[in-house]
């Protein structure tokens, strides 16, 4: 039985898109009426937001916010705090603008308003660290901890993506102390393995796109979760490192804690495997102080005390200042250990533990990705790395046989074989182990205001022919008459005049066009154009649930694990339009078959519509026997400024 005490510290936090708007109401919340902002001078875009946001509230500005909390730069806002006869705290930017706050209120006892602009964590910790006489020393209590913090992703949108990176990781700190800390709980492990998940998955996709919403909402949602970690455990080793490095020797903050962490988990792993192996899982790497160092460096981030100005002379006085004051640590804390650690990283050598040290796997896996270092072009170097380390975790893990290597390889080779001009086995492959799912999610989460996109699938055609407004795309083939009447908006719902629509879909036995060889050219694909209201309208046929192609590689995969091949009904349309994102998507027959089960598993509901049943006139006039179907849906894009 597992024996703790929890200890939850109380803050009220707003999370979310726009969230500064509610900033003035925050402060009347907490009974202020004069508000103190507190900013440093590169923060002045994110300072004249929150200054418009405060209104009449706002009675004076300090913008001197400095590192590590200098007490004279604390001193010198407490004058100007004084002369405005200020009653509340309002802070916007990093871990130096929120500290400069912590050591006010602790002061004075005013309440805070928070707003971060990086993944710092500290603004929901009750921990402050202040530098005097070259030495930081940090200390604890309720009355440091800001009363309010507003999440607001907006204001993280223009965070360049070094200091992302070094910030983000920093958080990640914040979460992997909190697993091996003495102070340990159920509840804090949860939190610290969803941050470090998190921020292992959003950085990659960050450095892909430094403007994605969706990374940047994952990654303050994970600092949000590390520093309630960091406030309710005590820190260890890392933490008191990097106190001891920019307090006493002016390192940059984030910088540091980036470097130090593999080499703090790498001395602290011997003593803790159960929480590196735990770590090691969130972020699906075989050694969790290498994978975190991998992480760094794959990202362009700082890897060496040297290259952040620390002079190899001092490593010896950097390790005494860090022993001398004893403080909780998994492992025990020697002057030799430690000045071993920081020579480490003041060279910034990969760690390695015993374990992956001795593995020869381990040392061929380095072989290869070095082989990557010269690679011009540092995106390929980071995606063939980031896939030779998986690929070689993948074959250890599961001691993949010569024999099943061979099949894997013919296996590949018979898929390739079965391409062709009109048939992509590989895309098959991609959709039904849902990777071209999860690329498409990733795209799609860039995007939230648009239409849901879908995956490609194999049975496109480049050049559909062009087809007028209103005409019928079956080519005579038999099925239930279908009506679609679709708009395309941009985001602000007003019509995109032009935009080039495909459209292209199965007939009622589900076969695609480029698999009935008797068909005489293109049938059920078309490429139409918007009209001056977005318009776009033709007939067609009611589309079918199917099989995707059987009688290959696929086929026998899905077979051989008791898979169905079966898609559910759908219509495909793919929309570009100058100045605008292209949108690649699917229209589901609501009541269709398959919707739970589709084999590449390409449903999202916001794609579920109705194929609306109609008896009589139709919309052209067209004399139509018996029943047909209406559909009609509108389409958002995504301009290519958002």
């Amino acid at each position: 039985m597992r024996t703790f005490v929890h200890t939850s510290h109380p803050a009220r936090v707003l999370f979310g898109s726009g969230t500064v708007g509610d900033l003035a109401e925050e402060v009347r919340r907490l009974g202020g009426s004069r508000v103190l902002l507190l900013s440093s001078p590169p923060l002045a875009e994110a300072s004249a937001r929150v200054r418009d946001a405060l209104g009449g509230l706002l009675a004076a500005e300090f913008d001197g916010a400095a590192m590590h909390t200098p007490t004279e730069v604390t001193q010198a806002a407490l004058a100007v705090l004084r002369e405005a006869d200020a009653d509340c705290l309002v802070s916007v930017g990093g871990g130096s603008t929120t500290g400069l706050s912590k050591a006010l209120a602790v002061r004075t006892d005013l309440p805070q308003v928070v707003v971060p602009t990086t993944y710092a964590g500290s603004e929901v910790t009750p921990v402050l660290g202040e530098t005097r006489d070259g030495q930081k020393i940090t200390r604890s209590s309720a009355a440091i901890l800001p009363e309010t913090v507003v999440y607001d992703v907006d204001f993280t949108l223009s965070l360049p993506l070094p200091m992302s990176i070094t910030s983000g990781v920093n958080a990640m700190a914040h979460a992997v102390e909190a697993l091996y800390s003495a102070d340990a709980d159920p509840v804090t492990d949860r939190r610290a393995l969803d941050a470090i998940s998190l921020i292992g998955r959003a950085l990659p996709r960050l450095a892909a796109d430094p403007a994605g919403r969706g990374a940047r909402a994952d990654l303050l949602q994970a600092a949000w979760l590390a520093g309630t970690c960091l406030a309710t455990v005590g820190m260890g080793l890392h933490h008191k490192l990097c106190h001891t490095l920019g307090g006493s020797f002016g390192l940059p903050h984030a910088e540091t804690h980036t470097v130090i962490l593999p080499h703090a988990m790498a001395y602290n792993a011997p003593a803790a495997p159960d929480a590196m192996r735990r770590i090691a899982e969130a972020l699906d790497v075989p050694d969790a102080p290498s994978g975190v160092y991998d992480l760094i460096a794959t990202l362009g981030g700082p890897t060496s005390l040297s290259g952040l100005g620390m002079p190899e002379t001092e490593l010896g006085r950097a390790a005494g200042l860090a022993v001398a004051t004893p403080y909780p640590n998994p492992r025990e804390l020697t002057s030799q250990g430690i000045e071993a650690l920081l020579a480490d990283a003041w060279h910034g050598r990969r760690p390695r533990t015993a374990a992956v040290a001795d593995s020869s796997p381990a040392r061929l896996t380095e072989q290869v990705v070095a082989s990557f270092a010269d690679a011009p072009d540092a995106r390929v170097r980071t995606l063939l790395t980031a896939l030779v380390r998986h690929l070689h975790s993948y074959v250890v893990e599961q001691d993949v046989t010569e024999a099943e290597w061979q099949y894997a390889i013919d296996f590949l080779t018979r898929t390739g074989q079965v391409c062709s001009p009109t048939r992509q086995e590989f895309v098959l492959l991609s959709d039904v182990l849902g990777v071209s799912s999860v690329v498409d999610l990733l795209t799609n989460s860039r995007t939230p205001d648009t239409t849901p996109s879908a995956v490609l699938g194999p049975f496109y055609v480049e050049g559909p022919p062009e087809t007028a407004q209103g005409d019928d795309i079956s080519g005579g083939l038999p099925g239930t008459p279908l009506w679609v009447d679709v708009r395309v908006t941009d985001t602000a719902g007003a019509p995109v005049k032009d935009a080039v629509v495909d459209v292209w879909q199965s007939n009622e036995d589900g076969f695609y066009d480029v698999q009935l060889p008797e068909l005489e050219g293109p049938v059920l694909r078309a490429r139409l154009r918007s009209d001056a209201e977005g318009r776009v309208t033709f007939w067609s046929i009611l589309p079918s649930e199917y099989p995707i192609p059987e009688d290959g590689p696929v086929g026998q995969m899905l077979d051989a694990v008791g898979r169905h091949p079966y898609r559910a009904p759908h219509l495909h349309f793919m929309i570009d339009a100058p100045a605008h994102r292209r949108l690649v998507t699917q229209l589901f027959v609501a009541g269709g078959s398959y919707l739970d089960s589709d084999t590449v598993f390409g449903v999202k509901d916001q794609l579920i519509v109705d194929f609306a049943p109609q008896t009589g006139p139709t919309p052209d006039g067209r004399g139509v026997d018996g029943p047909w179907r209406r559909l009609d849906h509108s389409f958002r894009i995504a301009p290519l400024t958002d």
